[in-house]
């Protein structure tokens, strides 16, 4: 196979993930982030990706036999699909409506350049450490990363049915300078 038709395969097996499972993701995180919230989507993605991640690494030879290649393709679909589904669509809304409204679109900012950096150096770390350590210790150490995500997600507030101003605060401080002059 040529270097042309290798990039064209690897080009339609992407594209393939992306509609079966990215693009649902995101449609569901749209029709579901007011009903289940921020808060319970962002924690239900942590712990699916971490769950699919050791799925994949702890039998990770299993998957790289050639009659168990649709089923890695399928839990690799699914970390995406709970990837799109969840994290990616609250790590985008929630930095949008917690901060102050002083301070929203720079925190905004911050927080999308950080995520930007972060997919940078989780795409070459993980070839890195593939080359290095191995596919089945990197995709443990996604795991794990995962799941820090997931604990991190508790410091996180919920901001389902509240206000811009509740959430960020700023209601408590218009009710205390009413108070205050009243």
């Amino acid at each position: 196979m040529n270097a042309i038709e290798e990039v064209y395969k690897i080009a339609r097996a992407q594209t393939l993930i992306a509609l079966c499972s990215t693009v649902p993701g995101y449609w569901f995180a749209v029709a579901l982030i007011d009903k289940i919230g921020r808060f319970k989507i962002q924690l239900m993605g942590f712990f699916f990706m971490t769950i699919f991640m050791f799925a994949l690494a702890i039998p990770y030879h299993h998957w790289t036999l050639p009659n168990n290649r649709i089923g890695f393709v399928i839990m690799y679909s699914l970390t995406f699909f709970f990837a799109n589904f969840e994290p990616n669509a609250t790590t985008f809304v929630v930095p949008a409506e917690i901060f102050p409204a002083r301070l929203r679109s720079t925190c905004h900012g911050v927080s999308a350049a950080s995520g930007k950096a972060g997919a940078m150096v989780g795409a070459f770390g993980f070839l890195y450490a593939a080359d290095t350590i191995g596919v089945k210790k990197s995709l443990m150490i996604l795991a794990f990363i995962n799941f820090l995500g997931m604990l991190f997600t508790f410091l996180v507030p919920e901001s389902k049915g509240k206000s811009l101003e509740e959430i960020s605060g700023e209601a408590d401080q218009e009710k205390g300078t009413e108070t205050q002059s009243g």
